[in-house]
């Protein structure tokens, strides 16, 4: 599609960052209504599940589909997406109960996958690689527009209006994206139709859904080393392993094993893996800090947080820019990396007696870095492999990125909960609140209150003034010990940070293509290898041309 006319372009751009916003919208929305929607459908020992349903199917559609529009075409992908995901809302607006908003959830988890597995291949589709940096950085700026606006709105909504608006507010962005793409946007088969490989694909699904329902179970449903947690991670190995097993022997593999040959694409999806463990570390954690730690607002909580993402915002749509002028990204992720990694670093100094504005500056740094970092490793992917494989290319960064968040976060709140926990175990009451009546059960409180200001008032209501000052004596070795846990996530976190960084160095930084048809160096060409002696005769010419 690079023919078409640059007004073209733009206008088919336009379509595709409303199918971004309006997908990124409903997902960043939900969050600050949810406790609202709760509280009216009952089911909270559900809660979970309305976000691990999405992130389930998303992950196994986003995969899919990746390969599937290499064959046929982004075209048809990104209207199936948009349609699943505009019906799964408006479900999810008339949902009469918990679990059939989880279900309602798991359609538009459809959609979301195949609408951010095309989007970004599109972007390759539309530009060559030295043109996507400025329109990739733009993509990751829609994030950070999303993540702005999708809480604050959330929670407009839910005090003035009914919460079924949440979900229905954004549906004429849907319908006007899928109009444009369905009138502007190409149907251009990328090669020749090739068998599906459905028992790869079913294989895969076995690998990834046990994988991730394990790590988001562990530790908080499930002790780790339950029988329920094991058995997970055993069939996920199992299917894994036999997914190895099918894919070298079919004819057109749905996660191509040989592009793992390509260093260039292995160390961009490990680095990626180490981003979103980052990433959402400092996403999930830093409000436990601001609302636990600090004792501040719900609210005020999430305008501090709005300052990391416009330093996102703001560093990815520069940085874009400046790879599409210069042609060069190594730099840019290294520094981008290397900042994240000292924010982080930052983030984990914090306690009780930190300042605001010296958290908000803490924030905006994480956040620089990450907008730095965090589009780049689409495009080395994209730029170092054949336009062939655009698709699974670049659905395997976001697989690996997403997997990374998942199991950063469960890993992360084992860490938070242990450490916060050994610690209040060995703090026990002053004695002059342990020996009042109303301070009953008070030694078994659970840092998490600290949370929630309606329960903290509670606990003040029954005491006498004169206790007040035990009580506060208290609540600020209940914050110690969350600011305990919280800085063990962050040192994690910065650890994890300056293995992206370590790997980037290691990646060879090849020159940008001005066009999709120009063969990068160290490409995997050739013809894709099948079973059989022909197969690995040209498995063998393919490994020649990749490696020179």
């Amino acid at each position: 599609m690079e023919h078409l006319e640059m007004k073209q372009k733009v206008t088919i751009m336009v379509a595709i960052m409303s199918s971004m916003l309006f997908a990124a919208l409903n997902q960043t929305i939900v969050g600050t209504a949810l406790p609202r929607i709760v509280s009216d459908l009952g089911g909270i020992q559900y809660f979970n599940w309305v976000f691990t349903v999405f992130m389930l199917a998303s992950s196994i559609t986003a995969v899919l589909v990746g390969k599937l529009s290499d064959i046929y075409g982004r075209k048809r992908f990104i209207l199936t997406g948009l349609g699943l995901f505009i019906i799964g809302t408006f479900l999810c607006g008339t949902a009469q109960d918990m679990i059939q908003l989880i279900v309602w959830r798991g359609v538009q988890g459809l959609g979301g996958g195949m609408i951010m597995a095309t989007a970004f291949s599109a972007v390759g589709d539309l530009f060559s690689p030295r043109e996507r940096g400025r329109w990739q950085g733009l993509m990751g700026a829609v994030f950070g527009l999303a993540s702005v606006l999708g809480p604050t709105l959330g929670g407009y909504i839910v005090d003035h209006f009914d919460w079924h608006w949440v979900f229905w507010i954004f549906l004429p962005v849907g319908f006007a994206a899928f109009y444009l793409i369905l009138r502007l946007f190409p149907q251009t088969p990328s090669g020749a139709k090739k068998r599906i490989d459905y028992l790869g694909s079913v294989l895969l699904a076995l690998t990834i859904v046990p994988l991730l329902l394990a790590f988001t179970w562990a530790g908080d449903a499930y002790p780790w080393a339950s029988w329920q947690i094991i058995t997970l991670f055993s069939f996920s190995l199992v299917s894994f392993l036999l997914f190895l097993w099918v894919e070298k022997g079919a004819e057109s593999p749905v996660m191509p094993l040989y592009l793992f040959k390509n260093s260039i694409f292995s160390l961009s999806n490990v680095i990626s893996f180490f981003i979103g463990m980052g990433m959402f570390g400092a996403v999930m954690y830093m409000p436990f800090f601001i609302q636990g730690v600090m004792g501040t607002s719900a609210a005020k909580s999430g305008i501090m947080m709005m300052t990391m993402t416009l330093g996102m915002v703001l560093a990815s749509a520069v940085a874009g820019h400046f790879i599409t002028k210069t042609g060069k990204y190594k730099k840019i992720a290294l520094f981008g990396l290397l900042i994240m990694t000292g924010g982080m670093a930052l983030l984990a100094g914090m306690d009780a007696e930190t300042s605001t504005l010296t958290v908000i500056l803490y924030l905006i740094l994480v956040g620089l870095g990450l907008g730095m970092a965090f589009p780049i490793f689409n495009l080395t992917v994209q730029n170092a492999v054949s336009h062939r494989y655009l698709g699974v290319s670049t659905s395997a960064v976001q697989l690996f990125r997403q997997m990374g968040g998942t199991i950063g976060v469960a890993v992360m709140g084992s860490i938070m909960l242990s450490r916060m926990n050994a610690k209040v175990e060995s703090t026990s009451l002053p004695p002059s609140l342990a020996d009042h009546p109303a301070s009953e059960g008070l030694a078994d409180i659970d840092p998490q209150i600290l949370l929630a200001p309606d329960q903290l008032a509670a606990l003040r209501a029954p005491l006498p003034p004169g206790m007040e000052a035990a009580l506060d004596s208290f609540l600020s070795v209940l914050r110690e010990s969350m600011n305990a846990g919280l800085s063990a996530v962050f040192w994690l976190g910065c650890g994890i940070m300056a293995l992206a960084f370590l790997c980037t160095l290691f990646i060879k930084e090849i020159p940008l293509r001005t066009s999709n048809q120009e063969p990068p160096q160290g490409e995997i060409g050739g013809e894709e290898p099948s079973s059989g002696t022909a197969g690995k005769g040209r498995h063998r010419t393919r490994e020649a041309e990749a490696h020179g």
